[in-house]
């Protein structure tokens, strides 16, 4: 997942700073030209963010294995403590919010995002009213369908990195 973080910023920058050439040179002239490890691609992510504002994205974090998640939770910690221009904005669901404030405890405000009912069952009504077969939906199955789905939404959490909180 950083890797692929690291790929998208080196391919958004207009210049590639030094440091993560050299480093990307020396991972190709290894033996076997061994990709970039972990190590390597949290400190690429450290120089890239310590010299220029950098907002990272992770969406549904509580998709990943436990363990994955727990090893991104130190790399992300230890791009925060290195990157004064690093922010970073996690999504998952509420089963993770204790394990991401422990984790990166006194890096992060969480912030949670539930489901408004009547957004929810305004989004049926117009996706139902596009049925291709309206014959095959009958009144009651659309009542079943706009009084489970709505009740069936669980919220959200945001969680944002304390430096990232830019008010203004």
């Amino acid at each position: 997942m950083l890797g692929s973080l690291l790929k998208q910023i080196v391919s958004a920058a207009g210049r590639i700073p030094e440091d993560i050439w050299r480093a990307l040179r020396e991972q190709r002239e290894a033996v076997n030209a061994r990709k970039p490890q972990l190590g390597d691609i949290v400190k690429m992510l450290q120089l890239i963010t310590s010299s220029q504002p950098i907002f990272m994205v992770v969406d549904a974090l509580d998709e990943c294995t436990a363990v994955q998640r727990y090893r991104l939770f130190d790399s992300l910690k230890e791009i925060l403590e290195k990157s004064a221009g690093g922010r970073i904005f996690v999504t998952g669901r509420p089963h993770i919010r204790t394990e991401i404030e422990t984790r990166l405890v006194g890096r992060v405000a969480s912030v949670s995002v539930g489901p408004i009912r009547d957004d929810i069952i305004r989004f049926l009504r117009a996706r139902l009213s596009e049925d291709e077969t309206p014959d095959a939906m009958d009144s009651g199955l659309e009542e079943e369908i706009l009084e489970k789905i709505p009740g069936n939404m669980s919220e959200m959490w945001v969680f944002l990195g304390i430096r990232s909180l830019i008010i203004g």
